[in-house]
């Protein structure tokens, strides 16, 4: 008894170092908690291209499994294109040229285009590097009337929450002289609607997940191809990243739960009334750093 009433103190300070470090550690998560909670809402990062889709655990893609590729791919001659100095100039030039006339046309036509063109227009994207040669993209092509409308009442019932509730008054000011809202015209004008789906997994041949390695980087890479073989083309578009609309048109587009919806782009001739706004580009000393 003499030996346990000695160490009582001791049994006690050890207790209420115990209860302190507890108390400590939930009042700091709480505070991270409210720290969290004061940050004001950015729904372009926060929210934009979630998918409610329950996605298999990261644990479970595979790790250093085989991922299905050949361990030797054969290599062959590369013979590039060589052009005299001059040439790569006038090239380069003339590429600038027709590039710097793209501009985001948000009064399409629905005059009709050969699909030849379109089908053309995607092999040209499907020309992207990727990480691990992966190629984690898909292009759906939507040219039917009932199901161009359905997108649009998606979009449209989407973005009116966006601009009333999502976006905040800044970024609602800043669009404001640009004349845009959330009446989506052109999801019903132009000939086709090109949605591009980023795959965020693959399947391997035994029915394991496949890794894609950087695919959002890749297939926004796939995009920024897709508008330039446009323009080479004479069609227009408008960029279209609509929020809060991925699972609902995944779904009604039947794509897996492995894709998700990264850019909307109609795509047609313009109007002949159609406008732009007046804007113009950055010149090069602002954009090009040379070290």
């Amino acid at each position: 008894m003499a030996l346990f009433s000695s160490l009582t103190p001791v049994f006690i300070a050890i207790i209420c170092v115990l209860v302190g470090v507890i108390m400590k550690k939930t009042n700091g998560e709480k505070e991270k908690r409210d720290t969290r909670s004061k940050h004001p809402a950015r729904p372009w990062v926060d929210e934009d291209l979630k998918d409610g889709t329950d996605h298999p655990s990261e644990e479970e893609e595979g790790d250093e499994e085989w991922q299905g590729l050949e361990e030797n791919v054969a290599h062959i001659p590369f013979n590039g294109e060589r052009y005299s100095e001059a040439e790569m100039i006038k090239r380069s030039q003339t590429f600038y040229e027709l590039l710097n006339k793209r501009r985001s046309v948000r009064f399409l036509s629905d005059e009709p285009v050969p699909r030849e063109v379109i089908d053309n227009v995607i092999r040209t994207a499907g020309t992207s590097p990727s990480g691990a040669h992966t190629e984690p993209w898909t292009f759906v092509v939507v040219q039917d009337p009932d199901l161009k409308h359905k997108i649009r009442e998606i979009v449209e019932e989407e973005e009116e929450i966006n601009y009333k509730k999502r976006m905040g008054d800044r970024w609602v000011n800043d669009l404001k002289r640009l004349r845009t809202n959330w009446i989506k015209e052109y999801l019903d004008t132009a000939p086709y609607l090109i949605l591009i789906f980023k795959q965020v997994y693959g399947w391997l041949p035994n029915g394991k997940k496949k890794t894609h390695y950087y695919n959002e980087i890749s297939v926004s890479i796939a995009c920024g191809i897709l508008l330039a073989a446009l323009q080479n083309a004479g069609l227009y578009t408008v960029t279209s990243t609509p929020l809060n609309c991925g699972p609902q048109l995944r779904v009604l587009l039947q794509r897996p739960a492995n894709e998700k919806l990264l850019l909307l782009l109609p795509v047609g001739y313009p109007k002949k009334d159609a406008t732009v706004p007046a804007l113009t580009r950055k010149p090069l000393e602002d954009i090009m750093v040379v070290m």
